[in-house]
C-alpha cells in the first residue's frame, strides 16, 4: 500500500476516532462510522463481523461489555424525517478484534489490522506493522498451499519422505541451484526449522505461487507419483524465478528476515496489551 494512501486512511480513522468523557486516556469509534472506511457496503454484512468479534472477546475471556455497547442513533432520511437504528460503541480492541475478522488482502482491511493495533499515530509505525502481518499472511498461505499439495500427492502414491524431495527440488529450482540446506546453511538454519520461516515475504510469495502451480496442474492433469510430480513442481518453481529475473531479482541473493516464529510471538504479546491499554468503555448505556 502506497505512503500516500495509508496517511489518507490515517487521517480519515483518526477524524472518526472519539473521547470518552472524563477518559482521557480511552477512545471509541462507532461502528456506523467505520462501515464505508473498513471497505463494507451494507449493514447487515458489518454486523456479521460485529458479532464475529463478539465471540472472540468471550472466547479470550474478556468481558464483552467493557469494549462493545451497544447504542441507538437517529439518523436523517428524506425530507427531513429521521429514524431510529442500532449502533456500536467500540474501544480500540474492539475495532481490531473486528479488523481480524475481515479479509487482510482488502486494502482497508489490511490497514485497520495495523492501525488499530498500533498505539500511536505515528504513519511509520503503521506502515511497519502492515509489513510484518504482510508476511505472516504470506507464510500463513505458504503453509496452507504446502498442506494441500501433502495431500494431494499423498493420495497419488507419494508419502512424506517423497513430499520433501519434492519440494526441495522445487527449492533447488527456485534458488537457482541451491538446495534448501544450501540455503538454510547460508542463512544459519537449525536442521530443524523450516527454510520458509526466514525467508523474505517476496520469496515467501514466489514459493507459495510455485506451489499453488503444482497443486492446481496435479489435479488437473491427475498427475501421480514422485517423478512427475516432481518434475511439474520444478518446472513450476523455474518458470517462477524465471518471472522474478526478468525484474532484477534472484531470490537466493535475497537477505534472510527475522524468525517468523518471534513475530508471532510479538503479535500475541501485543493483542494481550492492546485489549488492557485500549481502555474501557463506561458502565451505564449510552446514546449518540
Amino acid at each position: 500500500m502506497k505512503k500516500e494512501l495509508i496517511q489518507q486512511m490515517q487521517s480519515q480513522f483518526d477524524a472518526l476516532a472519539q473521547q470518552v468523557p472524563g477518559e482521557d486516556n480511552v477512545e471509541f469509534w462507532f461502528a456506523r462510522d467505520l462501515l464505508s472506511p473498513l471497505g463494507y457496503a451494507r449493514w447487515e454484512n458489518f454486523l456479521t463481523a460485529i458479532q464475529r468479534a463478539i465471540e472472540s472477546c468471550e472466547t479470550s475471556g474478556i468481558a464483552v461489555d467493557d469494549h462493545f455497547r451497544g447504542v441507538t442513533k437517529m439518523i436523517l432520511l428524506g425530507k427531513g424525517a429521521q429514524r431510529e437504528v442500532d449502533d456500536f460503541m467500540l474501544t480500540r480492541y474492539a475495532c481490531y478484534l473486528i479488523a481480524q475478522n475481515g479479509d487482510p488482502r482488502k486494502e482497508p482491511i489490511a490497514f485497520a489490522q495495523s492501525y488499530f493495533a498500533v498505539q500511536t499515530r505515528k504513519h511509520e509505525l503503521i506502515e511497519e506493522r502492515m509489513r510484518l502481518i504482510g508476511r505472516l499472511d504470506a507464510r500463513d498461505r505458504l503453509r496452507t498451499s504446502e498442506k494441500t499439495l501433502s495431500d494431494n500427492i499423498f493420495q497419488r502414491g507419494v508419502d512424506d519422505a517423497g513430499f520433501g524431495r519434492i519440494r526441495s527440488k522445487g527449492d533447488a529450482a527456485l534458488f537457482g541451484g541451491s538446495t534448501t540446506q544450501a540455503m538454510k546453511d547460508k542463512y544459519g538454519i537449525t536442521q530443524t526449522r523450516p527454510l520458509a520461516d526466514f525467508l523474505p515475504t517476496l520469496t515467501v510469495a514466489a514459493k507459495n505461487l510455485a506451489t499453488e502451480m503444482t497443486n492446481h496442474n496435479v489435479q488437473q492433469s491427475d498427475l501421480r507419483g514422485e517423478n512427475a510430480i516432481a518434475k511439474e513442481h520444478i518446472q513450476n518453481n523455474t518458470s517462477v524465478r524465471q518471472m522474478l529475473g526478468q525484474r532484477g531479482i534472484k531470490p537466493e541473493e535475497l537477505p534472510p528476515e527475522e524468525d517468523i516464529k518471534k513475530l508471532e510471538r510479538r503479535v500475541k504479546s501485543e493483542e494481550k496489551k492492546l485489549e488492557q491499554k485500549s481502555g474501557r468503555l463506561p458502565k451505564e448505556d449510552g446514546d449518540r
